[in-house]
């Protein structure tokens, strides 16, 4: 047997780090490949560098790193043909500066319930290896041709040096897989952690199992992309480079929306691709997901603290170099990088919206639909977001054509200055939408259950100015003629009495639609206030029951019905008058259950009186 050159221990004070390193980092221990990995990478990033710099010739080598399993030996081995180390580097490396912070890592960490973002900040990356083994083999040679070293550690941090014999420069680290982690000799569970997280390293990383039979001419595959689409300039992306992307990362055969390409120098320094999905329908799950990258290596998918909350429906990948690879959620929570990364992504966002709405209107019309809740949303909770999309923001009028507010108000100058009319349901509110283009009044749509209140923002906080008014509140301002309409106060007190409301609002207006007899009406505010004590009451807020809503039921002077109507008496006229007002509700809103019934009555009463 070859008798070590060198013996020795970890360190006496902090004997106890590879218990403290199990335990506190059990939950994670599938990071301790990527860790590995990693190293492998950075130590081939060394040697390029080295030759770059004419400090080493590489002589047309190709770099690799090899992940090779043995379920057999049970060993797990990861090979670079990196700078390597020599024996005096290891001794460095290895048994000092990777454990300097030991005892720091132990007083920070133990005691505290702490699941994540623990490797890397104390160097104990190439130490995250014996949270699966009982030991640890090092067989590494130097880019200086010094003599190969093979170097075994045990899960107690003693550790041994023998010469060894090494084909080429670079570095094995051989994992002794322990019994208790036997999942971790699983070739798709091997296969999964390096899916994961070494997908898009810089360094073509091949994966084999010695249970694997090989096949005579089959060419080996890496299981990474070294060049992903982020770190190409976006003139250089194809659309489809764009949606094949997505497809790979994401797992979505849905075609996205549109895409973003970030590339941001100093003072940023980080890139990435965020993806606007395609939801099948506005109740779909909006939860997106950013992987966070570090020099194309993954950290993490749940970043809300760099995306703003109101753009979390977005999928995307971020390569942000200037974050630790471990970072932890509290670093990201007060970082001011973070902060300045999450605001460049709000305006590279609304930039992209003013594009293609400037640029690409027919496109942008035909996915305005489908972000719109998730705009509105946006403009709600920053002042600063809806400043810089304000003139990007669509109406969808009911004909299905777009507009932007400032050409509709625009057009509207002459029969409305600075008030926009719009339908919540194009159904229940035809009769309303066909009189107002009747007289050439456009409508627009908002029938999403966001849109008022983002139509509320937008009157208290960013725009006094412009009113929206909903088609069934104002119809006899906006629709009403010159003609001077008496009270009838007979039909005031009958109109009250059939709709069993004493204090109902009555008003005689003359309409330019004398086929209408009768429109209901309930003010904007009124109506606001009873649907926002609605949704809360249904969120488990308070208010169980809504308010009364203020409504106004005008008279049509001009119509031959009321006409005849007026000059009826006795019970028919009643009936009449119960008829019609009850036809003004069903244009108006639902029937109750009582009113349809009455509804009925009233019509089988006139449909018997016909001859």
């Amino acid at each position: 047997m070859t008798e070590p050159t060198r013996r020795g221990g970890i360190s006496v004070e902090t004997e106890h780090i590879f218990p403290v390193i199990k335990k506190w980092l059990y939950s994670e221990k599938d990071i301790f490949l990527r860790e590995l990995v990693s190293n492998a990478s950075d130590a081939v990033t060394k040697l390029r560098r080295l030759a770059s710099l004419g400090q080493y010739d590489p002589n047309g080598e190709t770099y690799r790193i090899d992940v090779r399993l043995d379920k057999e030996e049970k060993t797990l081995t990861i090979s670079d043909n990196g700078i390597g180390m020599t024996e005096e580097e290891v001794e460095t490396y290895i048994c000092k500066i990777a454990l300097s912070g030991a005892f720091d890592f132990i007083q920070k960490y133990e005691g505290e319930n702490k699941s994540s973002g623990i490797i890397g900040h104390f160097g104990l990356g190439f130490y995250s290896a014996f949270m699966v083994s009982d030991s640890v083999e090092l067989v590494t040679k130097s880019y200086t041709d010094a003599p190969a070293l093979r170097w075994v550690c045990s899960s107690d941090g003693s550790y041994e040096s023998f010469s060894a014999e090494r084909n080429g420069h670079g570095t094995d680290v051989i994992l002794h897989i322990s019994d208790e982690e036997a999942e971790y000799l699983n070739r798709n569970k091997i296969s999964e952690i390096l899916d994961k997280y070494c997908s898009f390293m810089p360094v073509e990383i091949y994966f084999t199992d010695a249970d694997d039979k090989k096949e005579e001419g089959k060419e080996e595959t890496p299981i990474n992309d070294v060049s992903p689409l982020w770190l190409k300039n976006p003139s250089d992306c194809t659309p489809e480079e764009y949606k094949e992307f997505y497809r790979k990362v994401f797992h979505d055969f849905r075609e996205p929306l549109f895409w973003i390409h970030i590339n941001a120098d100093y003072p940023l320094n980080f890139r990435g691709i965020l993806y606007f999905p395609k939801l099948n329908n506005e109740y779909e799950s909006i939860e997106g997901q950013v992987k966070l990258y570090y020099n194309q290596v993954f950290v993490a998918d749940n970043i809300k603290e760099v995306i703003p909350e109101y753009l979390l429906m977005l999928k995307g990948v971020l390569d942000c170099p200037e974050l630790p690879l471990n970072v932890s959620r509290s670093y990201l929570q007060n970082n001011t990088y973070v902060s300045k990364v999450s605001a460049h992504i709000v305006k590279k966002v609304a930039d992209k919206l003013n594009s293609l709405c400037t640029t690409e209107r027919e496109e942008y019309e035909k996915i305005f639909s489908s972000i719109r809740t998730f705009i509105e949303y946006a403009c709600m909770r920053d002042q600063k977001f809806y400043d810089r999309v304000k003139d990007s923001l669509l109406l969808e009028l009911t004909d299905g054509t777009f507009t932007t507010t400032k050409d509709y108000l625009e057009r509207a100058k002459e029969t409305h200055e600075n008030t926009v009319y719009y339908a919540s349901d194009k159904a229940s509110q035809a009769q309303y939408i066909s009189m107002f283009t009747a007289e050439g009044i456009e409508v627009a749509v908002f029938a999403n259950p966001l849109d008022v209140q983002f139509l509320a923002t937008l009157e208290s906080a960013y725009d006094p100015d412009v009113k929206y008014l909903r088609i069934d509140s104002d119809v006899a301002k906006a629709l009403k003629t010159d003609e001077t309409a008496e009270e009838n106060k007979d039909l005031t007190a009958l109109f009250q009495k059939v709709s069993g409301n004493e204090k109902l609002k009555v008003v005689f207006a003359a309409l330019k639609d004398e086929q209408v007899p009768l429109l209901l009406t309930v003010s904007e505010e009124s109506r606001r206030l009873d649907e926002m004590i609605k949704l809360y009451a249904a969120s488990g807020m308070g208010f169980s029951m809504p308010q009364a809503t203020e409504e106004t039921l005008t008279v049509n002077t001009a119509s031959p019905l009321i006409k005849k109507l007026a000059s009826m008496e006795g019970e028919k006229k009643e009936q009449m008058a119960s008829y019609l007002y009850r036809l003004s509700l069903i244009s108006q809103r639902k029937l109750g259950a009582e009113e349809l019934q009455q509804f009925l009555k009233d019509s089988y009463t006139i449909l018997g009186g016909l001859e």
